[in-house]
């Protein structure tokens, strides 16, 4: 990864003999933002791709994030 330029992100594993460094912050960011992708995938509509036109499963997300920003 830090080949290519990029910044690891995921921490490694505890019994890896080598550590490597990695942001914290930016990976606690990274969990929030694939919880919330799982947390969406849980409405049926929006992880099977029901809506046939884009237009209509961008509203379908849209109700989705409504619906979990409302219950926190």
């Amino acid at each position: 990864i830090e080949e290519q330029g990029s910044e690891p992100v995921i921490p490694p594993r505890r019994n890896r003999h080598a550590a490597r460094a990695y942001d914290r912050e930016l990976y606690k960011q990274r969990h929030k933002i694939e919880f919330f992708f799982n947390r969406i995938k849980h409405y049926r509509r929006v992880a099977s791709r029901y809506e046939k036109t884009a237009r209509n499963y961008l509203a379908m997300i849209h109700i989705a994030c409504i619906r979990l920003w409302s219950a926190f």
